[in-house]
């Protein structure tokens, strides 16, 4: 995390959520989620070559995924993870 994030993370309160790829060649696209609630620093793109966009999100924060039930199946993991 710290290569991509530019944060150190509690690795035990890390908890890989999904994985979803879609699309081919320079069309692809690659979402990973993950929850994580202890970590040191301030999150930035620390490989802007690799990544369009990279932050933290609170369920209620999570914007419309190119993966029509992307979305809501992530707002639900993340929520039924923290319970």
């Amino acid at each position: 995390m710290h290569e991509e994030l530019g944060v150190q993370i509690a690795t035990v309160s890390a908890i890989h959520l999904c994985r979803l790829g879609a699309g081919h060649g320079e069309e692809s696209v690659r979402f990973s989620a993950w929850l994580v609630d202890e970590w040191k620093g301030t999150p930035a793109n620390a490989a802007p070559d690799e990544h369009d966009e990279i932050r933290w999100f609170r369920p209620e924060e999570v914007p419309p995924l190119a993966h029509e039930r992307m979305g809501p199946a992530l707002v639900e993991a993340m929520r039924n993870t923290r319970a």
